[in-house]
Formats: C-alpha cells, sequence, structure tokens
C-alpha cells in the first residue's frame, strides 16, 4: 500500500506533465489554423490524431531528461526543439508544404503561443498553485489561445503572413528570422527565474507586449513586399507594353515593305496571266501568302499569346525569358491558343518549375548550331499543360539526370532540375514526364484542376 501511496505523486506527475505538453500542442495548432489562414479547418483537424504521438514523446522525453539531471536549461530547449521540430514535420504533412514554409508557420505560431504561456503563468501568480489551478490555467490558455486565434484570423493577419511566406527569394532568410524570434521569445519566458517576484507580472506583460511588436512587425513585412510586388507588376506591364509597341513597329514596317513586294509581283502575275500561264499564279499566289505569314502572322501571333497569359507573375517571368533569348539569339516560339488565368498550385512554385525548365532549354538550345525553345502552355476542362522543347546534342544519362549537382557541362552545374522535382512533388495533383528522341529534348508538366 505504501508503494502504491509512493507512486502517486510520480503517476500524477506524468499525468500533468502530458496534459500540459498536449494543451500547448492544441494551442499550436490553434495559432497554425490561424497564421495559415486556412479556410478548409475541418480537414486540418482531421488529420490532428497524427500529431498526438508528439506530446507521448515529449513527456517521455522530458522524464528521461529528468532522470539523468540534465541541466534545467538544456532540458527545457531540447524539449522544446524536439517538439519544433515534430511539429514542422507535422505542417509538411498536413498542408503539404516544403521544409521551410512549414518552418516559418510553425515558429510564427509557436511565437504566439509564448504570449498565451505568460498569460497563464500570470494566472499563477494570482490564484494559490496546486494540481487543480494546473488543470484551470490550461483550460483557460486553450480558451485563450482559440479566442485569440480568431481575432487574428478576423483581423487577417494570416493572409498577410502567408502573403510574407509566397516570397519565394528567400524562404530560408524568412525562416531563421523566424526562428530566431521564436528561441528569444523562449529565453524570456525562461529567465523569468531570475527575476524578483514582485516584478513577474511586468515581465509577463512585457514579453506579451514584444509577441504584438512582432506581429505588427509580420504585417509591416508583408506590406512591403506586397508594395515591392505591385511595383514589379507594374514595371512588368510596362515591359509588355513596349513589347507590344515593338511588334507593332516591326508590324508596321513589315506591311510596308509587304506593299512595295506586293505591286511588283502583281505586275508580274499581270503578264504571266494574260499569257495564260495560270499554274505559275498560283504558285506566286501561295508564296505570297506564305511569305505573309512567315513575315506577319508570326508577330501578330505573338502578341495574342502573351495576351493571353492572365497571370501577372507568369507573364512576367515569359516576357523577361524571351527578351533574355532575342538578345541571346535563340529563336522562340510561344504557343498560348486559350486564356490561361488559374494554375491550380502556389503560383510562385510554378514560376520557378517554369523558369527552370526555360533556363534549361536556353542553355542547351546554346550548344547547338540553330538555337531554338518552343514553349506551349494549354488550358483544357481546369488541366494546365505546359510543354518546353529544345535541341541538344549532348548524351544523356536517364538515371543521373534528376541527381543534385549532375549535369551535361560539367558537375556542380545540374541545380535546377532538382528543385524541379522538389517542387513538383509538394503537389499531389502535378506531374512531370521527360523525353529525348531526334535531337530534340521535351519537358512536360501537367497540373489538374483544383480538388
Amino acid at each position: 500500500m505504501k508503494e502504491i501511496d509512493a507512486a502517486m505523486p510520480l503517476l500524477q506527475s506524468i499525468l500533468l506533465t502530458f496534459l500540459d505538453t498536449l494543451t500547448g500542442h492544441l494551442i499550436l495548432v490553434s495559432y497554425l489554423l490561424a497564421v495559415t489562414d486556412e479556410q478548409a479547418i475541418w480537414n486540418k483537424l482531421k488529420k490532428l490524431p497524427l500529431l498526438l504521438v508528439s506530446p507521448v514523446v515529449a513527456t517521455v522525453m522530458a522524464f528521461w531528461l529528468y532522470r539523468n539531471q540534465v541541466f534545467d536549461v538544456l532540458r527545457y530547449f531540447t524539449g522544446s526543439f524536439a517538439i519544433l521540430a515534430m511539429c514542422t514535420a507535422w505542417v509538411m504533412w498536413a498542408w503539404r508544404w516544403d521544409f521551410w514554409r512549414a518552418v516559418s508557420a510553425t515558429c510564427m505560431a509557436a511565437i504566439l503561443q509564448v504570449a498565451t504561456a505568460a498569460l497563464a503563468q500570470m494566472l499563477y501568480l494570482l490564484f494559490p498553485s496546486g494540481w487543480r489551478m494546473d488543470l484551470v490555467s490550461m483550460a483557460a490558455s486553450l480558451l485563450f489561445s482559440i479566442a485569440a486565434a480568431a481575432l487574428l484570423k478576423r483581423l487577417r493577419f494570416g493572409a498577410w503572413f502567408r502573403l510574407l511566406l509566397e516570397d519565394r527569394s528567400s524562404p530560408r532568410r524568412t525562416a531563421a528570422i523566424l526562428f530566431v524570434l521564436e528561441v528569444s521569445m523562449e529565453a524570456f519566458l525562461i529567465l523569468q527565474n531570475g527575476v524578483q517576484v514582485q516584478y513577474l507580472g511586468a515581465y509577463y506583460m512585457l514579453g506579451i507586449v514584444l509577441v504584438l511588436i512582432i506581429i505588427g512587425l509580420i504585417v509591416y513585412l508583408a506590406h512591403w513586399f506586397d508594395n515591392s510586388r505591385t511595383l514589379q507588376t507594374q514595371r512588368d506591364i510596362i515591359a509588355q507594353q513596349q513589347l507590344y509597341e515593338q511588334s507593332l513597329e516591326e508590324i508596321r514596317q513589315e506591311v510596308r515593305s509587304f506593299r512595295h513586294d506586293y505591286k511588283n509581283l502583281l505586275a508580274g502575275l499581270s503578264q504571266q496571266a494574260q499569257e495564260g500561264r495560270l499554274d505559275v499564279v498560283c504558285a506566286a499566289l501561295s508564296d505570297l501568302d506564305a511569305g505573309f505569314d512567315r513575315r506577319l502572322g508570326e508577330k501578330i501571333q505573338l502578341s495574342t499569346q502573351i495576351g493571353n497569359l492572365r497571370i501577372p507573375p507568369i507573364r512576367s517571368l515569359l516576357l523577361r525569358k524571351l527578351t533574355d533569348m532575342q538578345g541571346r539569339g535563340v529563336e522562340y516560339r510561344l504557343e498560348i491558343l486559350y486564356p490561361v488565368e488559374d494554375v491550380s498550385i502556389n503560383v510562385w512554385d510554378f514560376v520557378r518549375c517554369l523558369g527552370i525548365l526555360v533556363d534549361n532549354a536556353i542553355e542547351a538550345a546554346l550548344g547547338t548550331e540553330q538555337p531554338w525553345v518552343e514553349i506551349i502552355l494549354l488550358v483544357q476542362d481546369g488541366r494546365l499543360f505546359l510543354r518546353v522543347s529544345n535541341p541538344y546534342t549532348h548524351t544523356i544519362d536517364p538515371g543521373r539526370i534528376w541527381d543534385n549537382g549532375w549535369s551535361t557541362k560539367g558537375p556542380g552545374r545540374g541545380l535546377g532540375l532538382s528543385s524541379y522535382q522538389r517542387l513538383v512533388g509538394n503537389y499531389p495533383n502535378a506531374s512531370t514526364c521527360t523525353n529525348w528522341e531526334g535531337g530534340v529534348f521535351v519537358q512536360e508538366l501537367t497540373v489538374e484542376g483544383r480538388p
């Protein structure tokens, strides 16, 4: 009986630790739903059972570290880092995000969780301690986090945060900054042990204020990124207008030249017709029609094709690539027969995929005698089809083409295709196809409609 009585405090401590860790995970999930601006909340909550493994592992780890008399601060940060890693892995699976976006979202939710923890500590200052107070504090923290998450969602903080995550130029930097902020807030919370009791209330309030400042900083950075992207879009529109004006000027010059040639040709055809040589007349008219398509039709078609692409970031990229090809002496053919308004995956990820394929095509084409690149974008029944073709002269090893760093031009050059595969792998509705035959290398990307 005495052994049972002695074991009760240990079992109670284990249970309270597990409940505290479980509450922390639920709080983190509530903030994750807010910072990611998640609309299909129920779909994410259905994936919640797998996350319950994390509090079990965290509880076991906490008691193992305690039994081995690990230093308190080291034990705290070891447990926190393990929980952060497990939650990041769950976010990658539940949201189908890449590692860096998952880290950023998890760290942002953890920063907000620190404010909730500070509020819970303030409750301990107002009421006597005990296991009943621990349960009340857990329940109050969870309810507060749900209310705070609902307020953040109503204020559209998640929309601004996701906008910041769309900056694919520096995902590692964004994740690193948020990770440092999260570690700093954790350190701020654990340093409470060195604060005198009469100042603890103000100390916890300072922690909450710091979290609010971080929220304001995130919104400011998102505003700055949005303004920069808007400015870039305006520049792209100007570039597109300049391209149109250049094409129209070229068409005008071609029409003048064609009109001169047309008069000379008609003079010759008139003589041929009078002599009854209709076969010569028909052949000349056929050549005239082909010449018109070759000299004017392609320029008119290019303006029409660009106009069918109605997604500014993708249109901006293509305009830059077409200008680059024109400057490097690479012939190009662009075919966008129908309006393209949606890609059914993250538009910036699609921009990166398209950029990788076109850059590789340009580099490969420049190694041939007659460099050319063909780009086809086709939308049909909600499905997007992308095809990028180019000539090639190198020998291709099918077993190594997707290896990181492999290239026909030597080691350390082929970083694009491996990144391309990782990007596409994040989307179950996207598939790729690669083939090479008859001196032509073809990359295809198919994106099914949104589920």
